[in-house]
């Protein structure tokens, strides 16, 4: 008897300490040769993040992004992946974000600003990024974009050490020529 309400609370609670507060909103459009990806992290700019930017600490949101063909009966393929980085950097001094995002390592224009609500919106959304190309993709095939999402410096703490705290959002397509 003790076993299995021993039993109940370890699975009860495994169910509560995996399922994450936040999740990211996933849209995929194939336009112009190319698959694009938007993204929106729900509940992502939480308070610790916000005080971990205000201290002057530079803080990162990064986007392991990935698509995959659609396996009937098996786990689904893994086609190509990128990895998106947005990051901030805030100056004590100047009272001024410098936002940065790198595309596989690649950056883009650094930009500076003082709108907190800019710097919400940089970190945890992108939008229409062309990050693969159609040419491995088939006519009439179903497929999905999987966007994982994880802050650094780490503001958030799962149970389970291989959780990482990452949340997790995926959308599906078929792909028509």
């Amino acid at each position: 008897m003790k076993t299995a309400a021993l039993l109940l609370v370890l699975v009860t609670g495994l169910g509560v300490v995996s399922a994450p507060d936040d999740r990211v909103l996933v849209q995929s459009l194939v336009r112009d040769g190319r698959v694009e990806v938007s993204f929106e992290l729900q509940n992502g700019f939480t308070e610790d993040l916000r005080a971990a930017i205000r201290s002057g600490l530079p803080a990162a949101i990064t986007y392991e992004i990935e698509l995959r063909r659609h396996v009937f009966i098996w786990f689904d393929r893994k086609l190509a992946g990128a990895t998106v980085t947005a990051s901030v950097q805030f100056d004590n001094l100047t009272r001024h974000h410098q936002l940065l995002r790198t595309v596989d390592g690649r950056g883009e224009e650094p930009q500076v600003t003082a709108d907190e609500d800019q710097v919400r919106r940089w970190l945890t959304s992108g939008e229409h990024l062309p990050l693969f190309g159609t040419d491995l993709l088939e006519a009439n095939v179903e497929y999905s974009v999987r966007v994982r999402a994880w802050t650094r410096p780490r503001v958030s703490w799962g149970f389970w050490p291989w959780a990482r705290g990452a949340a997790t959002g995926y959308a599906r397509f078929t792909f028509v020529r």
